[in-house]
């Protein structure tokens, strides 16, 4: 089969929608001693390359990625650039909009419920205008949380009575609301996140309780060894600073993108 053959009967597929699903990227080899170049047919699709030998592989383009992580684990940046270099729809966590944040650090007792209950709020009110906003041209979520963030937080930050009522509106909420395909755990180690937590700068992060980071870092291992319906991949990232090292997101970018089945994975990501 010639390669003009082969790009009229790869159209007519993607005409009668038998490529159709957004989840899917398609590859084509474009490769040969004659043409050694790589190039992309002007009418063709964005994801879809051509060349002379067929197809090359199936590379899975999930549909919605959560990235998570403690605190200053480097969740905004990768997911801003994730969502960059997919083309993806970027959801980041509001944090700065939560008028009892600041407030919290400096009294957990008395902030703590109003804190958490309006992270909860804000997060759900986000995840739905996102499903509600999905259209041909938006089909790809890439967040910096996920919404079980909420329930993780609460059960570090309350206690017993009021983390009971929480959750009863936490599940209520998140029934409502359909798992990500891909919750990636960023794990730093603990002295590079904290060296990312003093670069950052904010200052209500600057004197974190002794042991609050353990506590969190508990709460994540604890909810999340289950998969629950997703691809859970705990991501050790202590031997990458992609913050500084900006080339370093390709590798959490292929380790993410990866072809798994649903369940919980422990990766090392390499420079």
């Amino acid at each position: 089969m010639g390669p003009r053959t082969f790009k009229c009967l790869i159209q007519g597929c993607f005409k009668e929608g038998l490529f159709s699903n957004p989840c899917w990227t398609l590859h084509l080899s474009c490769r040969s001693k004659a043409n050694p170049c790589r190039r992309r047919s002007k009418n063709a699709p964005q994801n879809l390359r051509f060349n002379c030998t067929g197809l090359k592989y199936l590379e899975p383009m999930y549909s919605s990625i959560a990235i998570e992580g403690g605190i200053g684990a480097g969740k905004s940046t990768l997911a801003t650039w994730l969502a960059q270099d997919l083309r993806a729809e970027c959801m980041l966590e509001r944090f700065e909009e939560n008028p009892f944040l600041e407030k919290f650090y400096e009294n957990p007792d008395a902030y703590g419920f109003s804190v958490e209950l309006s992270f909860l709020a804000d997060r759900y009110k986000q995840m739905q205008q996102a499903i509600l906003g999905r259209n041909l041209f938006k089909q790809r979520l890439v967040c910096d949380y996920a919404f079980a963030k909420s329930l993780i937080f609460a059960k570090v930050n309350l206690p017993k009575e009021e983390f009971d009522l929480f959750k009863t509106m936490f599940q209520m909420m998140a029934a409502q609301l359909p798992s990500p395909e891909v919750i990636a755990i960023l794990n730093p180690g603990r002295t590079q996140q904290e060296a990312q937590i003093l670069a950052r700068g904010r200052s209500y992060e600057q004197a974190l309780p002794e042991g609050y980071l353990d506590r969190v870092a508990k709460g994540y291992e604890q909810h999340f060894k289950h998969a629950r319906g997703s691809r859970v991949l705990w991501i050790d990232t202590s031997g990458l600073d992609f913050v500084a090292r900006p080339e370093e997101k390709t590798a959490l970018r292929d380790l993410i993108l990866a072809p798994r089945k649903p369940g919980v994975h422990r990766l090392v990501a390499a420079s």
